[in-house]
């Protein structure tokens, strides 16, 4: 396990305590490794696993840095406020989209997304949720449809900005959260993605769909500087999802 530290000086700002993120490579069977940002709150009481769209590359350097964009980087900071450890999850390879098609259903995906929630369980005894926004909501979605419905592995999932194709399965008991942007108008992820997901999901299981305004809204419609990506609302995306995972 390749573990390296540097000093993240937005964490520091905002908790005002001397806690260091770390590049995390979770290694997987011959291949190249998953690599991982962990990213540390005081006093954590869960842990959410952040897996981005698009492809779901973000070539994340040694000293943690990348050039990705997403809406989960520009907020990674904001979750330490919460009392919730945050984990950015890269990807060796590029895993599609829905124009070019979708490879997060892959079995090598999800045995990595298994092996990334398994070793920070193992480590970190908190529990574990999946956040996936846009393409990154066909991974949460397709692992919860992959676990036995007795796995404790993760604790729920939040969706946000959910892409066409995800589903869930009747059989996932777990609590799952979907947030949309009133105005996201990305063609790939229409509102009704989320509002469908809740919406035939059994009475007896944790599900909320929450709507969020504001805003703006820069370059093309389905990136993450637009409506879709939550721009400029990025703390309220991050408070309710927190909100979510607190109270379950």
């Amino acid at each position: 396990m390749l573990v390296r530290k540097f000093f993240l000086t937005l964490v520091l700002t905002c908790i005002g305590s001397p806690l260091f993120a770390q590049v995390i490579d979770i290694p997987h069977q011959q291949d190249a490794a998953t690599r991982t940002l962990f990213v540390p709150a005081p006093n954590p009481k869960a842990l959410v696993l952040l897996f981005p769209g698009g492809g779901g590359v973000m070539r994340m350097q040694d000293d943690g840095s990348t050039k990705n964009r997403h809406t989960f980087i520009r907020s990674v900071d904001q979750w330490s406020q919460y009392h919730i450890d945050a984990v950015l999850v890269d990807t060796p390879y590029d895993l599609g989209d829905y124009r070019r098609g979708d490879l997060r259903s892959r079995s090598d995906h999800l045995e990595r997304v298994a092996e990334v929630a398994a070793y920070y369980k193992d480590k970190y005894h908190l529990p574990i949720w999946i956040f996936g926004h846009s393409m990154g909501t066909s991974t949460a979605t397709n692992f919860a449809n992959s676990l036995d419905k007795n796995s404790h592995l993760i604790s729920g999932i939040i969706i946000a900005g959910t892409v066409r194709t995800a589903s869930v399965d009747d059989s996932v008991s777990m609590p799952i959260l979907a947030l949309h942007h009133v105005q996201d108008s990305c063609l790939g992820t229409p509102t009704d993605a989320s509002a469908r997901i809740v919406n035939k999901r059994p009475p007896q299981f944790v599900s909320k769909l929450e709507m969020i305004d504001g805003g703006t809204s820069q370059g093309d419609e389905c990136q993450s500087f637009a409506y879709h990506g939550f721009n400029q609302t990025e703390p309220e995306l991050i408070k309710r999802a927190a909100k979510f995972i607190l109270s379950n």
